[in-house]
Order: structure tokens, then sequence, then C-alpha cells
């Protein structure tokens, strides 16, 4: 079932009834309800929302992942289900024991089809994407060359221009793609944690500081789908879109796009799991592969 994702931009009060999400609108007295088991995201961006322990904890429950905004207005912290699984010890177990040479095999993978997309939608666009196709296919076990990196110096200035630069704090788009980043993160994290993984630890990313580097190294193939939405707002605006309430929502709209993963059509937030799960498959030595989508289709 293709979960909801629910936007509060307005103030707003949060309660629970019934095993329902109840809305009351602050501004206008309105009352609206949403079924829990519809629900598969919450954003909080408004900073007057209120809401009670009850609905987080149903929330919870229910593995819905619950995304608050700082004064910002942008992402900055998750509420997930911690024992989201019924064998969550056995999965935390085997995903400890995990081997180096199995990780970099899993890296390994995880680039590849990172540089695979990242050439499919160049070539989407009738870009130059054959020397990103040759990079995917000289990946090494734990990418030791840096082929990611590689790829990256050739894929943005295709993308957004030559003096465009990635980075976090950088011009536009910038903003736009670090949007479509955290929700897509937050997206994963509670893939991971249905699966019955723990976020913390990473397969590539390590960080003392960091609560997610597994999901930071898993949503890795998936950006091109978040590349492909700023693309079309970015080029629709002119090359001047600020990202107002409007375009956050549009972005949020990538949980729901339509990617080809096992040769088979599915939602992008159903794709997750189906990837989380391959994941936790590995760990348990079942399998030795990650499936991931191939990007051919547009949202």
């Amino acid at each position: 079932m293709l979960k909801r994702t629910i936007f509060f931009s307005k103030p707003s009060r949060l309660n629970l009834k019934d095993n329902q999400l109840v809305i009351n609108l602050t501004e206008t007295s309105e009352l609206r309800s949403v079924p829990i088991e519809d629900i598969g995201f919450v954003v909080v961006e408004n900073m007057q929302v209120s809401i009670t322990l009850p609905l987080l904890s149903a929330l919870n429950e229910n593995n819905i992942a619950v995304v608050f905004c700082n004064e910002k207005h942008m992402p900055s912290s998750m509420l997930l289900n911690l024992d989201s699984n019924n064998i969550q010890g056995e999965l935390f177990s085997q995903q400890i024991a995990a081997s180096e040479p199995l990780k970099k095999q899993l890296w390994k993978q995880t680039v590849e089809q990172k540089i695979t997309n990242q050439s499919a939608f160049l070539k989407k666009l009738g870009f130059n994407y054959k020397d990103l196709y040759i990079l995917a296919n000289e990946v090494k076990s734990g990418d030791t060359d840096n082929r990611e990196g590689v790829a990256a110096r050739l894929y943005w200035p295709r993308l957004f221009g030559k003096e465009f630069v990635r980075d976090r704090y950088g011009e536009p788009p910038n903003p736009l793609l670090n949007y479509g980043y955290i929700i897509l993160r937050a997206a994963v994290a509670r893939a991971l944690a249905g699966s019955g993984l723990l976020s913390t630890l990473g397969i590539f990313h390590k960080n003392r500081y960091n609560a997610f580097c597994l999901a930071d190294d898993i949503m890795e193939p998936y950006r091109p789908w978040v590349d492909e939405a700023v693309y079309k707002i970015w080029n629709s605006e002119g090359g001047r879109s600020e990202l107002n309430t409007q375009l956050k929502m549009k972005l949020l709209e990538i949980l729901t796009a339509d990617v080809e993963i096992g040769k088979n059509m599915r939602p992008l937030m159903v794709a997750l799991s189906q990837t989380s799960a391959s994941l936790a498959r590995c760990f348990a030595g079942d399998s030795k592969k990650i499936q991931y989508p191939d990007f051919k289709h547009t949202i």
C-alpha cells in the first residue's frame, strides 16, 4: 500500500482519536482526520504546530517517519521507530558482524548503481553520458579509486552549468537539492528501520556525530530522482527558483515517483523497502547483492 505524506505548513493542533490523526487548523478551526495506517511520512514545518504524546507514540508504533523543521523551515530532526521488526536483535547482530570485505563489496555495488543512474539521467537529457557509464564499470571494491568523486565532477556541470558547485551552503539550486536529499534521507531511514537495520552503522560512511550513516550510504543510487525533480523546477523557473512551500511540496512528490526495481515499477518509497530488505539479506548471508532501482523513467 502506498503511504501518504502529510505536510504541515500552517499553525495546527494534532492529536490522536480512534487511531486517526486529527488535524485542527488553528486559523480556521477546520477539522480533518487521516487514518494512521495510511500515513508514511509527516513533515512538520510550522513552529506553531502542537502535537500530543499519544499521537507521537502511535506514529512511532506504525513506523511513520516524522520530520521536524527548524525556524528556517528546513528539516532538522526525525522521529523513527527503533523496534519495528520482530527479530530486531538478530538483525542488529548480523549487521554489526558484517565483515569488511562484505561492506566493501556492498559499497562497490552502491557506487556502481549511483554512477549508472547519473549516466542514465544525463542520457535522458541528451547530455554527454558515456564517460560516466565507463566510470561505473571501473569501480573497485570499496571504491578505492574514488570513481564516485570523479563522476560527480563530470555530472554537476552538465546539469547546472560550468560555474555550478555542489555544496551544502552553495548558491541555488543547492537549497532545492538539500531539501530533496533530506526528505530522501528520512525515507531511507524509515525503510531501514522497517527492515530491522540500524541507520547508525554504515557500510561506508563513518562519523561519530552522524546517526544516519547507513541511510547516507543507501540513498546514493536514489539521488538522481531528486536531481531530476530539481532540474525540472530550476529550468521551469528560468534558474531563479526560491525554496518556498509550494516547491517543498513538489519535492515531497519524489517519494511517490515511479522507479524500476527488479524489472517491476514501484513507487520510490516502496522500492526503498525492497532495497533495505535486500540489504538485510546480505548481512544475514542469504544474498550477495543489494537491489537498487535503475533510472529509466521520470516522475
